[in-house]
């Protein structure tokens, strides 16, 4: 077996005898040098508390290694913590990816393995082995355990937006709020919902590159430990077979992932996601794609934020594989997987979920369709998306007013101004949070209830923005309009008082205001100042794709993608006719 680690540590020359001599440094023999290495990618962080346990997976993981032969060497990356990182996750996503692929191909590692859980290390990671193409394999942290509060079960942060609301609203005392914060998180592990981390973590395992069972085993327990072992002895088989991620990442293996986060009520993020993810492989990965799936995939699992239960319950259930199991007859079986085996082998002696309540029979599920829409009209040429099983009923087909706020800053002045003018059938619009505009696209989609609304007790309305919502948010919005405000899309010149129409069942949201006074607000609209004038964040504004494709660097994809999709936006947004 010939490996990456033989040119560094068996060649006679001077460079060989220099790698050899630093290597023994640090305690490793001669024997040890004839091992396969296998990088460890640890984005442990005190500044990430998702993944705050990950220097003991680590040790499980060498365990595994040694034991099947390898020679484990532990390294960093960037680490990026959801609730910590401002101005947004996502402006340090495609930087981590570049961190992750750079790692991997300067260094004599014949394999990785990938340790990630929140939400946007999973994806950058997958990223990166695209691109690097070296062995590799995910682990994930797991799900917290469930909150727990006079007898509830609370989940993050589905039950944060909750709590905040209603301490809003008056109904909560600082006491009371106080006391749910210390009840919420209390474990190791990221978000114990279906949002983005869990989205991004079943994506892992049904896309092949994690191992059977790895997405819903809660941080804390025991077989967390296992499975980390476990992974540590595969990636040592995969370097020995010479399977590598673009040999598990095929377009149908993505199209697995995709049908999987529709029957599972997923993250809108992980379209995002998928979309670069698609890019790095070279393809091209269409809203319609997504479209079309969820409206073959029947909504199956009975999570929060779309459902009754959370990760905990999903893990006793059977996990990703039960679900897969009832999905088989929809799902790609000829795909290979980390296993060394194909999906149809993975789940042949794979048994049906322990609980149908939490993964619903297809003969009997949530809802016919899946979790998220592709939502196209004239206010989102290039397509929007909205999480519909998360939507209140009565406004899934809706018709009204827009209040407009231009930017964050805006929304943050006036959303609870007595005097706005708005009541339970506005349609609430933020611009300027794009991937340009915001900067970066925050999780602020989830635009809060004005204050005097909430006192009359309404919950939901229509809200719609370019920015993304957390996986974990609920309610009718409507994020990701591309192209965004900041770079003329159509939403840039909506003006309050216009009438909105949302149909997620016909799948349209239409902006009704003709084409001529479309182009009359047009002629007199420019750019917002970029907010950033040097390093890294200048990068990001000048090279960042819009929502639809993936929100990569134009410069990471292959040239001939690249050259297809730069082709596209160049054409500009246009206003829709229709």
């Amino acid at each position: 077996m010939a490996v990456k680690s033989e040119s560094y540590f068996g060649e006679k020359d001077l460079w060989g005898f220099i790698h050899r001599s630093f290597t023994k440094s640090m305690g490793y023999t001669e024997d040890d040098l004839r091992k396969p290495v296998i990088g460890i990618c640890n984005t442990f962080s005190e500044l990430n508390k998702c993944h705050s346990h990950f220097n003991e997976l680590v040790d499980y993981v060498k365990r595994g290694v040694w034991q099947a032969g390898g020679m484990p060497m532990e390294f960093p990356t960037i680490s990026i913590g959801e609730p910590y990182v401002k101005p947004t996750t996502m402006l340090l996503r495609n930087l981590m990816a570049m961190d992750t692929e750079e790692m991997m191909k300067a260094h004599p590692i014949d394999g990785v393995v990938l340790l990630g859980g929140c939400d946007k290390t999973v994806p950058a990671q997958l990223m990166a082995a695209a691109s690097a193409n070296i062995p590799a394999i995910v682990l994930t942290g797991g799900p917290m355990l469930n909150g727990r509060l006079q007898g509830r079960s609370l989940g993050a942060c589905t039950d944060c937006y909750g709590f905040t609301l209603e301490h809003k609203a008056g109904n909560l005392s600082d006491e009371e709020l106080a006391t749910a914060e210390n009840s919420v998180c209390r474990s190791d592990g990221h978000c114990m919902v279906m949002g983005t981390a869990s989205t991004m973590a079943s994506i892992a395992e049904a896309i092949g590159m994690a191992l059977p069972g790895c997405a819903a085993i809660p941080a804390p327990d025991s077989r967390r430990r296992h499975m980390s072992e476990a992974t540590g002895k595969q990636i040592v088989e995969l370097v020995r077979r010479n399977i590598r991620p673009r040999d598990i990442m095929t377009m149908d293996a993505l199209e697995n992932a995709i049908r999987i986060t529709m029957a599972s009520g997923g993250s809108t993020n992980a379209i995002i996601h998928l979309v670069a993810i698609a890019g790095r492989l070279g393809f091209k990965l269409p809203l319609e794609t997504f479209d079309r799936i969820s409206a073959e995939t029947p909504f199956l699992l009975n999570l929060r934020p779309s459902g009754k239960y959370q990760m905990e319950e999903y893990f006793e259930a059977g996990g990703v594989p039960a679900l897969m199991k009832e999905l088989e007859p929809l799902l790609h079986g000829d795909c290979l997987t980390v296993t060394g085996k194909t999906i149809k082998e993975n789940l042949a002696s794979e048994p049906r979920t322990w609980n149908p309540d939490v993964i619903r029979p297809m003969i009997d599920p949530l809802d016919s369709q899946g979790g998220i829409a592709v939502l196209k009209g004239n206010l989102a040429p290039n397509g929007a998306l909205i999480k519909q099983t998360a939507v209140s009923p009565h406004l899934k087909k809706h018709r009204g007013k827009a209040v407009v706020f231009e930017s964050p800053e805006d929304l943050a002045a006036r959303i609870d101004d007595p005097d706005l003018e708005v009541d339970a059938s506005s349609v609430l619009v933020l611009k300027n949070a794009g991937p340009k505009g915001a900067p970066a696209m925050p999780e602020i989609g989830q635009i809060p209830i004005p204050a005097k609304l909430l006192r009359q007790g309404v919950r939901d309305m229509v809200r719609i923005s370019d920015a993304r919502i957390s996986g974990t948010s609920y309610g009718a919005l409507i994020v990701h309009v591309s192209p965004e405000a900041a770079v003329g899309g159509t939403l840039a010149l909506v003006e309050t008082g216009d009438e909105i129409e949302l149909d997620i069942a016909a799948k349209r949201l239409q902006l009704h205001v003709s084409v001529e006074e479309l182009a009359d607000r047009r002629s007199g609209w420019s750019a917002p100042k970029p907010h950033y004038d040097r390093g890294y964040g200048l990068l990001f504004h000048e090279r960042v794709l819009q929502a639809h494709l993936g929100c990569d660097f134009d410069f990471l994809l292959p040239p001939d993608l690249r050259e297809e999709l730069l082709r596209e936006e160049a054409e500009g947004p246009g206003i829709s006719k229709s």
